[in-house]
């Protein structure tokens, strides 16, 4: 099994600010020109997709964006993504369908989400690619604010001071 350091390196990833390492790897060349009153207030692209890896403790924090989002698994150990929205709810990329796990998950737009491998060691990591339409643009994402989360997803306090 190749290593983290090898994707990272053969990908040309980067630092993301959410946690982790990502590389934009497709941006649709067209755009849709949303209204300035619409969550997006101007033109995006129709779709984007990145390459993301976790390794170890590392963890994408708790952020929202105004689009959809496809996670698909291709390397290394298990991803648990969590999403807040009406409700909390979470999905398994990885490896093994025996165990639960899925290839892809998608989470809503306007959730608030987070990932984090299932089963954190010094040398594990997980590869995946997310796909947002409209396309991602810095401008939609926001982080999330641990004590507002906390009260309104008491429950799962736990899981939002890990992702926060």
């Amino acid at each position: 099994m190749k290593t983290a350091e090898f994707w990272i390196a053969h990908l040309g990833l980067l630092c993301h600010p959410e946690g982790g390492w990502y590389r934009e790897s497709w941006r649709t060349a067209d755009s849709y020109p949303f209204t300035a009153e619409s969550p997006f207030g101007g033109e995006r692209s129709m779709a984007t997709a990145i390459h993301y890896l976790l390794r170890g403790e590392e963890r994408s924090k708790l952020h929202r964006i105004h689009s959809d989002e496809l996670w698909l698994w291709h390397a290394g150990t298990a991803l648990r993504v969590d999403a807040f929205g009406s409700g909390h709810r979470a999905f398994i990329l990885g490896p093994d369908p025996e165990k639960g796990d899925c290839m892809q998950g998608v989470v809503p737009a306007g959730c608030w989400f987070g990932a984090s491998l299932e089963e954190p060691a010094p040398e594990s990591y997980a590869l995946v690619s997310c796909v947002v339409a409209p396309g991602f643009d810095f401008r939609d994402f926001t982080f999330a604010r641990k004590e507002e989360l906390i009260g309104q997803y008491p429950r799962h306090r736990a899981i939002i001071e890990k992702l926060t």
